[in-house]
C-alpha cells in the first residue's frame, strides 16, 4: 500500500481529520498545514523527532500523553526533547500512560470497545501475514519499516 493509499485509509476509512508522513519530511510542515491552529492533544509512542516537532505545534491548553519511545528503544541514548519549553509557553502539560496502571479496567474496556467496534464508532484494521514462524524475522523488521495499517498478525500455519 503506498502512502497515499494509508493516508486515504486514515481519512477517509478510520475517520481522522488528516494524517501526515514523517517520511515526506517537513512533519512541523505538515503539523502547520493539517493543525493550523496547533495541536490540542498528542498520545505519544515514538519520541525523538516527531515528539519535537509537535511540540512546536502545541495548542495553547495541549495535553501530550507519553506512552513509549520507539525511536530510542535501539539507539543506545535516551534523551528528552529540547523544546519541552514550548509546554511552559502553551500551558500545555505532559504525563505518562502505562496500560498496566488500568489492569482493574480491562474487562469493562474490553466490553466497551467490542461494543464499539460492533456499532461501527471504531474502525479496525488488520494487517495479516500468512506463513509459519520462518516468515518471523522478515514480518517483524517490515512491522519496523511501517508497512502496515492497524493490527499486525503473524498467522501461523
Amino acid at each position: 500500500m503506498d502512502d497515499e493509499s494509508v493516508r486515504s485509509d486514515l481519512v477517509d476509512d478510520l475517520g481522522f481529520d488528516a494524517a501526515i508522513d514523517y517520511r515526506e519530511g517537513d512533519v512541523r510542515g505538515q503539523l502547520r498545514t493539517h493543525a493550523p491552529d496547533g495541536v490540542d492533544v498528542f498520545f505519544d509512542n515514538v519520541g525523538g523527532e516527531i515528539l519535537e516537532a509537535v511540540l512546536s505545534r502545541l495548542a495553547r491548553g495541549a495535553r501530550v500523553v507519553l506512552s513509549g519511545a520507539v525511536s530510542q528503544y535501539n539507539s543506545g541514548k535516551h534523551q528528552g526533547p529540547a523544546n519541552y519549553m514550548q509546554l511552559l509557553v502553551q500551558r500545555a502539560s505532559m504525563t505518562g500512560f502505562v496500560v498496566f496502571d488500568y489492569k482493574d479496567q480491562y474487562a469493562s474496556a474490553r466490553a466497551e470497545l467490542a461494543e464499539w467496534i460492533a456499532s461501527g464508532e471504531i474502525v479496525t484494521r488488520e494487517h495479516i501475514v500468512e506463513g509459519g514462524i520462518e516468515v518471523f524475522p522478515e514480518a517483524l523488521l517490515s512491522l519496523f519499516a511501517g508497512e502496515n495499517t492497524g493490527k499486525f498478525v503473524l498467522a501461523v500455519s
